[in-house]
């Protein structure tokens, strides 16, 4: 019983900051590719690969470059809402210190502010 009511506590207000938000983006891992979704604005929504050798432009770094890029604005309040299409993926942004789990049937939520512009990889970590 000590344990729970702080807990609980803690998970309500983590509730409310997740509602706080100014964009939605829905993330979906499948083999190979991520699919996003941003909610708040209609038909905007890509399947974003990685490029293979013969794709990557002069200075594109190898194993991090995808065709459609993930773009969001900056100071702003970003919901991701992540889930998996098959099996259990891990959708990282190492410079931001950002890894959250995708599982197949499970949503998990994690709501973000980018403080600084910038062009930050995300990886299947």
């Amino acid at each position: 019983l000590t344990q729970m009511v702080p807990s609980l506590s803690l998970l309500y207000y983590y509730g409310l900051m997740n509602l706080d938000s100014n964009l939605t983006v829905k993330v979906v891992g499948h083999q190979w590719y991520w699919s996003y979704e941003y909610s708040d604005i209609p038909g905007l929504e890509f399947d974003s690969y990685m490029k293979s050798l013969d794709q990557l432009e002069l200075g594109e770094p190898r194993l991090l470059e995808v065709d459609n890029r993930c773009v969001l604005p900056c100071d702003t309040n970003v919901r991701f809402c992540i889930t998996s299409g098959d099996v259990i993926h891990s959708w990282a942004v190492p410079a931001m210190s950002i890894k959250l789990d995708a599982m197949s049937g499970i949503l998990t939520t994690l709501s973000y502010n980018f403080p600084i512009l910038g062009l930050f990889y995300g990886q299947c970590s």
